[in-house]
């Protein structure tokens, strides 16, 4: 009877989550402008016209709607693929660390889960139809993201990592910097510790059989960690290597969070596939993206959230020297890596500054660069290629009708993006501030 009982339940955890409820079957779309394609030159007065959550056609200028179909009117607006933000935190309290600390001890991870509800909420109002979560409470993050595909919770297509895999004392510790009888409480539980490849090794399966669909670690110290050991390689080469094979095996796709040369290198040669922040690059680690084909994830506005809040004193003292030689470094390095044609694909580490200010991070990307086109591409085609997935990133037929618009081009001011007023996610409305939508 038990063992009857404990298949069913494995069962139960292994089948896909709900499909969502089918939107309105047809939708027709008379887009102004329309950007189907980042990176080429945009269309101009088209109907979209979308069947059960796709995009079934496109058809030049403003074509009447059949009989029954729901009519959508911007057509004075800019409009384009959903946006992806390859690297969020949708868990807890996100940019507001002093407020985070104050309430440490009063909050558990079921006020952190109805935190997440609403921050999923308000990234997809601002645009943002697909996320990578790279960090969270592995559980909780896995039912938001079963929940939003089910359609009972309003909020982005989640790519889960659970939480970041790290050595004991790395960024990922959460022990770091607290009382003992706090730290050893802590370290009982965090399967995502790990010291030697073997450990590592099982650092990832734990993950996976937690639910995630990609794999992070912590190749150098960290911003925020509770720790003075600045930002330097954390792990061998050999951790890393087991992380990175034993991952691959799984067919999830590694992301690794790096500051340091030495870290960024050592995580590119063992054949990660994106790098976060990568704020210290050399002429070598920058051939080595091109010859690897991995890719950057930029996160230009976390070292800026971060030194204003640690000068602001929101932050533990530690943070303070290594967020000044972060934001210090990581605009020169990343102009030099976009001149060389490294992949860039848009990440912002929302959860340090705060959720639904995501595309601020353009403005920098633009500042130290990258095109508004480019900009643009690196948070649709380049993002839905990092994630593997064929579904989103252009508006064609046959994908996902995750689609946004503006009031403007954001290809002459890519600022405009900071500020959706239509959001569409898989064929449904969920954000209309336009007049007729």
């Amino acid at each position: 009877m038990i063992k009857a009982l404990l298949i069913a339940l494995a069962a139960t955890v292994a089948a896909p989550a709900l499909a969502q409820p089918k939107p309105a079957a047809t939708t027709y779309i008379h887009a102004g402008t329309l950007l189907d394609r980042p990176g080429q030159a945009p269309r101009g007065n088209t109907t979209i016209i979308v069947r059960d959550g796709k995009v079934a056609e496109l058809r030049a200028g403003f074509v009447a709607p059949e009989q029954g179909a729901r009519l959508v009117d911007l057509r004075n607006a800019f409009v384009m693929p959903g946006m992806v933000d390859m690297h969020v935190h949708l868990w807890g309290i996100g940019g507001d660390p002093l407020r985070a600390r104050l309430e440490a001890l009063n909050r558990d991870r079921f006020d952190d889960e109805m935190t997440a509800v609403a921050n999923a909420k308000t990234t997809l109002d601002a645009g943002f139809t697909s996320v990578r979560d790279l960090g969270g409470d592995p559980r909780g993050i896995r039912a938001l993201r079963d929940a939003i595909d089910a359609g009972t919770v309003e909020g982005p297509t989640i790519t889960n990592a659970g939480e970041m895999i790290s050595v004991t004392g790395g960024h990922g510790d959460g022990g770091n910097g607290l009382p003992e009888e706090f730290a050893d409480m802590i370290h009982s539980k965090e399967v995502n510790l790990c010291d030697g490849p073997d450990d590592c090794r099982r650092a990832v399966r734990a993950q996976v059989a937690l639910g995630a669909r990609v794999i992070k670690f912590a190749a150098t110290g960290g911003v925020l960690s509770n720790v003075s050991g600045g930002l330097g390689r954390a792990m061998t080469p050999e951790e890393m290597r087991a992380i990175i094979d034993t991952a691959h095996t799984l067919g999830r796709k590694v992301a690794a969070h790096s500051h340091a040369t030495e870290g960024t290198r050592a995580a590119l040669e063992a054949g990660v596939d994106s790098i976060e922040h990568g704020t210290f690059l050399d002429a070598d680690t920058i051939r080595l993206f091109k010859t690897k084909g991995a890719w950057l994830v930029p996160t230009e506005i976390a070292p800026v959230a971060a030194l204003a809040q640690a000068r602001g004193g929101a932050l533990p003292p530690a943070t303070i020297v290594k967020a000044e030689a972060a934001a210090a470094a990581m605009a020169d390095s990343h102009r030099r890596a976009y001149a060389a044609g490294v992949k860039v694909a848009f990440g912002t580490d929302t959860g340090v500054s705060k959720h639904g200010d995501n595309a601020t991070e353009f403005a920098l990307l633009v500042r130290n660069g990258l095109t508004p086109a480019q900009a643009i591409a690196a948070a649709t085609v380049g993002a839905a290629d990092l994630l593997g997935r064929d579904d989103i990133g252009t508006l064609v037929p046959g994908k996902t009708a995750d689609i946004i618009a503006v009031t403007g081009s954001p290809l002459q001011d890519v600022t405009r993006l900071e500020h959706v007023d239509f959001v569409m996610h898989r064929g449904t409305v969920t954000k209309r501030a336009m007049p007729g939508t």
